[in-house]
């Protein structure tokens, strides 16, 4: 008749074997924590932070389209035609337009700045409706009224205001060789980050001021989700009747969209050095009982003269493995979920991590441990009890 261990004998024999190396044990399983440990808070903080560019998606929309001019037949700048948002704002489906145009002249802290530091910040004329139309939110102060538009006053983009190291509104700025009053800082605008880095001012100032030529630069159009591709079919001929191939249509959220999936690849490369953590860690876990193996010989010896089979043996040692390679597993995978609500409470995000990615990881610590263990176990399984017990 055949005897076999139970699993609570199992256990208590692997863990005593584990419990007289406590040092290598640490050592050895701390390779599988690192790799575990990598790859759930990778996929975690991924997981987070792609749930945080999906809730801006759907806050900011999907259905706003922005219209730039491209060129012309002979390949020059092509230009769109000052009625553009007229134009545009005649579309049924159309429930908001707005504009800027780049106006040629710079803007500076002070009128003692040397010509050529523009710090990268550029001048645009702006429509009373662009706050509106690309959903952005003022920091502090105010957006133009129809009052304050033809005026010189200037509205800063997020990176604007700290280039040029305006906090709050009222502040001058040299602009076009004349002083302008801030009016209002934004906040960070997601589906129109060019906006960021510039200076807007009034559409009628610019023109009186600055001798901006009226022709749109960038047209911000939002209408219903239902009728945005329909939408964006007409709008070449909308704005543009005469030279609809002039003008090119493209839709920010698709660029919102590329970049989460780009973070995806870059999360696969993560993953894979994860992966190459653990596949060293477990070389280390077998490592570790082959040389358990090598110092055991008279105990395996014993228990084999006291009638244990070299299917004990073997069950024993590969039951070591996987308790070395858990003990990592487990330690790894509370790691890599608080590296994961760190960051994201860090950063505002909702914190998600996926329940595959924990299953993934404990799938990982059993296959790594079997394999790591069965080696050393059938190594241990074959010593004759005579030459154990005389090594």
């Amino acid at each position: 008749m055949t005897s076999r261990l139970s699993a609570r004998d199992l256990l208590r024999v692997g863990l005593a074997g584990l419990r007289v190396r406590r040092a290598r044990v640490v050592l050895a399983s701390l390779g599988i924590a690192i790799g575990i440990a990598t790859m759930v808070a990778v996929v975690g903080i991924s997981t987070s932070s792609q749930a945080d560019l999906l809730r801006q998606l759907d806050e900011l929309g999907t259905n706003m389209l922005t219209v730039k001019a491209g060129q012309t037949l002979q390949g020059e700048d092509a230009k769109l035609p000052e009625k553009s948002v007229v134009m545009v704002s005649r579309i049924p489906a159309v429930f908001a337009v707005a504009a800027t145009g780049d106006v040629e002249t710079s803007v500076y802290r002070t009128d003692r700045m040397p010509a050529d530091q523009t710090g990268g910040i550029s001048v645009r004329a702006a429509t009373l409706g662009l706050l509106q139309t690309v959903q952005g939110k003022v920091r502090s102060g105010g957006w133009f009224t129809a009052a304050t538009e033809r005026y010189p006053t200037v509205v800063l983009g997020s990176i604007a205001a700290r280039r040029l190291g305006v906090t709050s509104p009222g502040a001058q700025v040299w602009l076009g060789g004349r002083w302008f009053t801030v009016l209002g800082v934004l906040d960070p605008v997601p589906l129109a980050p060019g906006i960021d880095r510039a200076a807007l001012v009034g559409w009628p100032a610019a023109r009186q001021l600055l001798g901006f030529d009226g022709h749109p630069t960038t047209l911000y159009e939002r209408s219903t989700p239902e009728e945005v591709e329909a939408v964006r079919a007409v709008l070449p001929r909308a704005v543009n009747p005469e030279y609809p191939e002039e003008v090119t249509v493209s839709r920010p959220s698709d660029a919102l969209a590329a970049r989460a999936a780009t973070a995806g690849a870059f999360t696969n490369l993560l993953l894979g050095l994860g992966a190459v953590a653990l596949l060293v860690g477990g070389v280390g876990v077998a490592n570790t009982m082959v040389v358990s193996v090598l110092e055991r010989r008279k105990e395996i010896g014993l228990r084999r003269a006291l009638g244990a089979t070299r299917g004990h043996i073997r069950i024993q040692f590969l039951t070591e493995s996987l308790l070395l390679s858990g003990l990592g597993g487990v330690v790894g995978l509370a790691l890599g979920v608080l590296v994961t609500v760190g960051y994201a409470l860090s950063n505002g995000f909702p914190t998600l991590v996926p329940l595959w990615a924990i299953g993934g990881g404990l799938g990982a610590v059993v296959v790594i441990g079997s394999a790591a263990g069965l080696y050393p176990a059938v190594r241990a399984a074959r010593l004759s009890p005579t030459v154990a017990l005389t090594a």
